[in-house]
């Protein structure tokens, strides 16, 4: 179980790296944020198209400053009730996520 609980950064570090490598053609140019426990702000930077990623953690509050569309999901597996944000938009600050996937097709 304690797989599961790392952060979502952590996972999506090596992705992150290897798209570097790659150009940013697969990628979301910009940040994606969040707020996780205790009320700390996450993100990324240039998050990979069109895959689900699950939080690791409790996560709300999501703000998409990426250049493509991306969604959140209530359930992991990019499964739920699904709200959808453009580029520059946030959900509300208390609006909780399981999921996300970046520019999907």
């Amino acid at each position: 179980m304690r797989l599961y609980r790392r952060p979502l950064a952590a996972v999506l570090g090596g992705v992150v790296l290897a798209l570097t490598a790659t150009g940013s053609a697969l990628a979301a140019e910009g940040t994606f944020a969040w707020t996780g426990p205790e009320g700390k702000t996450y993100g990324i930077q240039n998050p990979p198209d069109n895959k689900c990623f699950d939080m690791a953690q409790e996560a709300r509050g999501a703000r998409n400053a990426t250049k493509k569309t991306l969604v959140v999901y209530t359930e992991k597996r990019c499964k739920g009730t699904a709200t959808r944000l453009a580029p520059g938009k946030a959900a509300p600050s208390g609006a909780r996520f399981a999921s996300v996937i970046f520019n999907p097709r």
